[in-house]
């Protein structure tokens, strides 16, 4: 049987549309949004109608019968920390994504608008590993303050998909390996997948973990103190410098790694210095997974955008290969993850989950 999936990837400037059949792309399209046009919405969700309006146009140009549509599925946003998989939206998801439970952001519109043109179908609308997943290990989340536990957010769609390629390729299923699983982008996140469930990552939203193209990092407790209470710094602008102006940013002024991988090829030694320590410190949160699971990791797998940069991916492999074997996968693409989410259930692969 065919099935025919739209999907729909909302993000803070763009609506990132596609069509699918049978796990196959027919069209897609990313749909830009100056800054003039959103700019006078006060809140994100605000936006809604606006965007159902800018995808109905683009279905409409398209010539794209909605009679045929199986199902739609949207990117999930910050709802409660809950298990991987691929979930109906129902009232009480619709409700969390509009209050923004766990925060505002693009993808929160991704659920809503997926049920707003499903709905009238009579068919069901998903969304499929946001990024709020938590399936960690509770001592995972101990801290040395009973206050302050760890948190699950990371780049679970990218992540568990390509986790389940990379389990296919060892000749496995998911739920049958033990993989860590290196998600190279903006921020970087390391997740220990074991069995099928991540039972320990580290927040890259942000900024817990390696540091990172934006991502200033882990830092010393001490002295990361004694600076925020330096009064040079309002309370918005420190979290800016940990998560948006850290990492790389922070050292060679900008967030473009083609940019960094350019000048480290032109001879630039400060540049490179600063690139291999950010290696360093991923090859040493790749170790701090292994004993996670007892050592029995099957292997060591890196995907996302800076995958690509295979000088910057060997100074990782020469650290982390006495580990496992490491695969490769360069960037993401998470319309196709979304489909497959969907595609799942609807083969009956997968049972959807439903939201409390």
């Amino acid at each position: 049987m065919n099935y025919t999936i739209l999907v729909i990837n909302p993000g803070s400037t763009s609506t990132k549309v596609a069509l699918f059949e049978n796990g196959k792309l027919l069209k897609k399209e990313t749909i830009k949004h100056p800054v003039d046009e959103i700019k006078h919405f006060d809140k994100i969700i605000d936006q809604l109608d606006f965007r159902v309006e800018v995808i109905e146009k683009w279905l409409k140009d398209n010539d794209i019968d909605l009679k045929k549509l199986d199902a739609v599925v949207g990117r999930g946003g910050l709802l409660k920390p809950i298990p991987g998989g691929t979930y109906e939206v129902n009232e009480r998801m619709i409700e969390d994504l509009r209050k923004g439970v766990q925060g505002e952001h693009a993808s929160n519109l991704g659920g809503i608008i997926a049920y707003k043109i499903a709905h009238p179908l009579g068919i069901p609308a998903f969304i499929v590993d946001p990024v709020v997943v938590d399936e960690m290990d509770e001592m995972a989340k101990v801290t040395g303050l009973p206050e302050i536990k760890r948190r699950s957010i990371f780049h679970a769609l990218n992540q568990k998909q390509v986790a389940r390629r990379a389990a296919k390729d060892l000749g496995k299923t998911y739920d049958k390996v033990n993989l860590i699983v290196v998600h190279l982008g903006g921020g970087v996140s390391i997740g220990m997948h074991a069995k099928g469930k991540v039972v320990d990552v580290n927040n890259a939203l942000n900024g817990d973990g390696p540091f990172a193209p934006e991502r200033a990092g882990s830092l010393p407790v001490w002295d990361t103190i004694n600076l925020a209470m330096s009064g040079k710094y309002t309370l918005s602008e420190w979290k800016k410098k940990l998560a948006g102006k850290g990492g790389i940013v922070a050292h060679l002024g900008t967030n473009d790694m083609r940019e960094v991988e350019e000048r480290v090829k032109n001879g630039d030694k400060h540049a490179e210095f600063i690139y291999r320590a950010m290696a360093y410190n991923i090859s040493k949160w790749i170790g701090m997974m292994a004993p996670v699971v007892n050592g029995n990791v099957d292997a060591i797998v890196i995907t996302g955008g800076l995958a690509y940069d295979e000088t910057f991916v060997s100074w990782i492999k020469e650290r982390v290969s006495f580990i496992s074997e490491v695969l490769v996968y360069p960037g993401e693409d998470e319309m196709q993850a979304l489909m497959e989410g969907a595609l799942r259930v609807l083969k009956g692969e997968e049972k959807a989950k439903t939201y409390e």
